[in-house]
């Protein structure tokens, strides 16, 4: 592992294939001009709309994602983690994929995720996500890349479930993506905090690309697509716009909070 740069993007992401993937292709570029390799695009990034809508398109979706994420990470040189997308099932619903994309376009990891956000907010509004994605059952695996260190993907809701965190961090993860559409009311008081607690509890970096703003009817997310240190200092912050958070993961780093703070050394419960 060598240290770099990567980029969290943050976008708005609208009921629209072709223009988010043209928004997702600008950022990408930004990102690469201020030096990064390591590039990360939000949960949702080619369509966030109606459930129907994303059902209906799932199967151009998927293709279109696919083969964007390919032929982008190869044109830039540069690894890509496309943060979810919808992947038809046989039974009619989709697999939320995050997938990680290497710079001669091959695919080199691929998590469904495994928990599904069904909530009433007090805001009023209710997400049930089970009605059209289909749960995961496999734990995502660690991907050892020789430049960019020990990678683990894990997609938005997840956040709230430490104890997925801690099989990446025992399957020897360094840095951990979590990319996501999180929603405004709930992204203000915990989408940070959750954050820098995974950062801290594993001594990891956390890439986090988020999907930011108001997409279609009530759909409104938090934003602040971030990059945080093992020692849960916020490397990078989009705030509330659409941008590029850009850091340098650094191993020395890594090795120095690991070695001051020797926590997951002393666990005593497995």
């Amino acid at each position: 592992m060598k240290s770099y740069l990567a980029a969290a993007i943050s976008m708005t992401s609208v009921p629209d294939l072709s223009k988010n993937l043209a928004q997702a292709e600008e950022l990408i570029d930004l990102a690469v001009r201020q030096g990064a390799e390591l590039v990360t695009l939000p949960e949702n990034f080619p369509f966030l709309g109606e459930e129907k809508e994303k059902i209906d398109q799932a199967e151009v979706i998927a293709t279109e994602s696919e083969k964007f994420l390919k032929t982008t990470a190869q044109k830039f040189q540069i690894t890509i983690l496309g943060g979810g997308y919808p992947v038809p099932t046989k039974d009619g619903k989709v697999y939320n994929v995050a997938s990680l994309i290497d710079s001669n376009g091959q695919e080199v990891g691929r998590y469904e995720k495994a928990h599904l956000f069904d909530v009433n907010l007090p805001d009023g509004n209710t997400y049930r996500e089970s009605n059209t994605v289909k749960a995961g059952v496999k734990l995502p695996s660690v991907y050892s890349s020789k430049d960019y260190g020990n990678l683990g993907i894990s997609v938005c809701y997840d956040v709230r479930f430490p104890e997925l965190y801690r099989y990446l961090s025992n399957a020897g993860a360094e840095v951990i993506f979590v990319p996501a559409a999180f929603t405004a009311y709930t992204g203000k008081d915990h989408w940070q905090v959750l954050l820098q607690a995974r950062a801290i509890e594993n001594t990891c970096y956390i890439i986090a690309p988020a999907q930011t703003g108001k997409h279609y009817g009530r759909r409104q997310t938090h934003g602040h697509a971030m990059i945080i240190d093992p020692w849960g200092l916020i490397l990078a912050d989009t705030e509330d716009k659409p941008g590029v958070a850009i850091a340098e993961i650094n191993p020395s780093r890594l090795e120095q909070v690991r070695r001051q703070m020797p926590s997951l050394q002393h666990r005593v419960f497995t």
